[in-house]
């Protein structure tokens, strides 16, 4: 063979050399990037993404802050608009007899919030546990002082009155401010609140082990708050949901613009000290302290107690968290005097 024709072959032998490493390095990409999202894949198995304030799976990962908004329980104020897809309410006591809530949304966005009520010191210490938005019309003079020194990150409606909050024409001051959720996320916008970080996250048993929740028959139960029946609270467990319905005063309490039921996965009352502070009423909560309390999951009631963990008011037996049953929640808190006994009854049937 010529000398020209073993260069050249030579050539191509180094040249189909190289293409064949290349070939090689390129299907070794191709393998380690198919392996990186199998990895994925199945840690996303394993660690699937659920709410952190309900424990609901989700597809896809959705961070968000909560927003905590305080709401009317009035008899004038009902129906309410929002409180259906909560995934946590709180219920103390303000003056007098009457209860007010404090809705946490994080998981489901309500188009309208309201009637939106006015603060009080031990809400604001509700909200900060979970580093909530809060939203309120008007405050106590201690309230004022917390939120005007930023304690929490919040509007008011005493600022924004008629701008972000709108008055409704069918119901009467101080029954009638709203505020939806786009102009929630405007307000936050504009005193440039960032809206990303998701609250710290309750514990949830697996939906296997709601399956095998035990204790004694609650099928109902009532909450007494006053003499007055309007200001009661009573829930009652549909089988069929797996849930329980809420009633206000005796009426079940359904969302005002869509006519949807109340349906709660946990009902978790607590008793703590009341102190009344002022020839006004306003109350000193405390929320610290811990105590007695009952738990009720899946048409079943356990008694535990309560406690307060960086600022989330939580279940616990034996030193140890009780979780919840994935979904929403209702925290229904009550005052020492009388206590849980004579404030909370129980229907088995």
């Amino acid at each position: 063979m010529k000398k020209w024709a073993v260069a050249a072959a030579a050539v191509l032998l180094l040249l189909s050399g190289c293409s064949s490493k290349e070939t090689v390095k390129q299907t070794e990409k191709k393998e380690k990037a198919i392996e990186k999202v199998v990895e994925k894949v199945e840690e996303k198995k394993e660690n699937p993404y659920s709410f952190p304030l309900t424990g609901i799976g989700s597809e896809e990962k959705t961070d968000g802050r909560a927003v905590a908004a305080m709401i009317n329980n009035d008899p004038k104020a009902r129906p309410q608009s929002g409180l259906h897809k909560a995934d946590i309410v709180y219920e103390l006591l303000a003056e007098g007899d009457v209860t007010r809530f404090m809705a946490v949304f994080q998981s489901e966005k309500p188009d309208n919030i309201g009637p939106v009520r006015s603060s009080r010191a031990y809400y604001i210490e509700l909200a900060k546990g979970l580093d909530a938005f809060y939203i309120a019309h008007g405050y106590s003079e201690e309230a004022r002082k917390m939120l005007d020194s930023n304690y929490v990150d919040n509007i008011n409606g005493m600022v924004y009155d008629g701008t972000l909050f709108k008055r409704s024409s069918t119901r009467k001051a101080p029954h009638n401010s709203y505020i939806t959720y786009e102009n929630v996320l405007k307000g936050a916008a504009e005193k440039k609140y960032s809206m990303e970080t998701s609250p710290p996250s309750f514990t949830f048993m697996s939906e296997e082990d709601s399956k095998k929740v035990t204790g004694s028959d609650a099928k109902s139960v009532a909450i007494s708050y006053s003499r007055n029946a309007f200001s009661n609270a009573s829930y009652e467990y549909d089988e069929s949901l797996g849930k329980y319905k809420r009633f206000s005063g005796g009426e079940q309490t359904v969302d005002l613009d869509t006519n949807e039921p109340i349906l709660l996965d946990n009902i978790f009352i607590i008793e703590t000290l009341h102190q009344v502070v002022d020839e006004v009423g306003h109350k000193k909560i405390d929320l610290n302290s811990g105590g007695k309390g009952y738990l009720l999951q899946k048409g079943k009631v356990n008694e535990v107690e309560w406690a307060n963990k960086k600022g989330r008011i939580v279940p616990v037996k034996n030193g140890e968290e009780v979780p919840f049953v994935q979904g929403k929640t209702w925290v229904n808190v009550v005052p020492t005097s009388p206590g849980l006994q004579k404030s909370v009854s129980f229907n088995g049937e």
